[in-house]
């Protein structure tokens, strides 16, 4: 695993290893200054592994048991406080500890917490050899960095980042990247999800965010364009979370007429409106425990909005007809294919639901940026057909063809292709090129 030094990991287990060497987690965006602590700990034989982000952090310990995590003051894609909560509840067993020295939890110190801090004093004593001028380490013995609390990137690297109001970062170009861009996103350390196929850098920036997000109750928004696949990213998610065991519903916002929304999400008594021949659940009391994905939110009328907020804000809600309030407790995931901030700026979307739902965004990229995925892509379709037909094979040309295509419908537009090209084939074993059709000639 890139980032690893030192022996290979061996399996994990519920406890720590009991082992002559022992392995710490550096978490770092500096790569310069991992590097320096790095090699202190080697020579205190002790095993590296390095992270440039909380995302990548949390991946590594799932992937493999760890006895220290090292917690640099700012972190890219994560408040180090949460980071350094997160772990405490899920690895009890992996001491946390602050670049400045200080433990990240009220535990006893271990002895080997001594190791650590020897080992950072010696990283900071060979910082000027290791740490080109320009940048700057935040002092292990200050006073000034409250644990939990990010220190600026300017006081780290005066010229290099600044935060934006977005809180996206940027170089000293001012060109903003995404959270996980400063973050390694090789092929080798992040782990695809299950049932998303596509291991392109937007796909794998997708996975880092998603199981970063997972664990949490926290709403998230995912965007994109129709036919991307954000109802897949939903289910994924809920899978990876501790709702997995819980209800999954989808309401799509767009198909039920405006009279009728409200009483399919919040339900409705006997009585409550001509044909309420009964009492009904409504969509999120239906998920009680679980995930509600509201797919095409961007179609939900404003005088809902405001019932949806309230919905958020209080975690309660009222069945049409009834004066009872009932708690709920439902992760919600909203999917949009409209531009939502600027429909909100507009007057489009009310703009305190849109921060309301925009905690985590999630932006799936259409097909046309990750054309390396249409290979794989093609081959979980063409096998899935296969349950109804001879399973077939695209030629090169075939291939070829498919990736020159701007595919406008995304990802669903790719599976229609290839099941009219598997009809156009015939009993052909392969696909050619001239089985690829991607719409009806126009009519003369």
């Amino acid at each position: 695993m890139p980032g690893e030094t030192g022996i290979s990991t061996p399996a994990r287990s519920g406890a720590a290893r009991q082992s002559d060497i022992r392995t710490a987690i550096l978490v770092s965006a500096d790569d310069r200054l991992r590097e320096a602590l790095a090699q202190s700990l080697r020579a205190l034989r002790w095993r590296v592994r390095q992270a440039a982000g909380g995302a990548q952090a949390m991946m590594q310990l799932e992937d493999a048991d760890a006895e220290a995590m090292i917690l640099d003051s700012w972190l890219p894609d994560l408040q180090v406080a949460e980071l350094a909560e997160l772990v405490q509840v899920r690895y009890p067993q992996t001491d946390l500890l602050y670049m400045d020295g200080r433990p990240a939890s009220s535990a006893n110190p271990t002895p080997r917490r001594n190791e650590l801090l020897h080992a950072m004093r010696e990283a900071r004593r060979r910082a000027d050899d290791v740490i080109e001028p320009r940048q700057v380490l935040p002092s292990f013995d200050s006073d000034d960095i409250m644990a939990g609390e990010p220190l600026s990137p300017s006081l780290r690297t005066p010229e290099a980042f600044r935060i934006i109001e977005d809180g996206s970062v940027t170089d000293g170009s001012h060109h903003p990247t995404s959270p996980a861009a400063s973050a390694d996103l090789d092929a080798a350390t992040v782990q695809p999800l299950p049932d998303v196929i596509g291991n392109s850098r937007p796909m794998r920036e997708i996975a880092w965010l998603v199981r970063m997000v997972a664990p949490r109750s926290t709403t998230v928004l995912i965007e994109g364009e129709t036919g991307t696949g954000k109802e897949v990213i939903a289910r994924t998610l809920h899978k990876l979370s501790p709702r997995a065991n819980k209800p999954f519903a989808v309401l799509n916002c767009a198909a039920i007429p405006e009279s009728l929304l409200e009483a399919e999400l919040f339900g409705h008594t006997r009585g409550a409106f001509t044909g309420a021949v009964q009492s009904r659940m409504g969509r999120i009391e239906a998920a009680h425990g679980g995930t509600l994905l509201l797919d095409e939110i961007g179609e939900m009328p404003l005088t809902m909005q405001a019932k949806m907020l309230r919905f958020l804000e209080s975690g309660e809600l009222q069945r049409v007809g009834d004066n009872e309030i009932t708690r709920v407790d439902v992760r919600l995931i909203a999917a949009t294919h409209q531009p939502l901030e600027k429909n909100a700026m507009q007057g489009k979307f009310r703009l305190d639901l849109y921060h309301r739902l925009a905690v985590f965004p999630v932006e799936v990229p259409p097909l046309r940026e990750r054309i390396e995925d249409i290979p794989d892509l093609a081959d979980h379709f063409l096998a899935k057909l296969a349950d109804e037909s001879v399973r077939k094979y695209l030629t090169e040309d075939a291939l070829a063809q498919l990736q020159q295509h701007s595919w406008p419908g995304n990802v669903r537009e790719l599976m229609h292709v290839l099941e009219r090209a598997v009809i156009l084939s015939g009993q052909k074993p392969e696909i050619a090129s001239t089985d690829i059709r991607y719409r009806r000639a126009t009519r003369p």
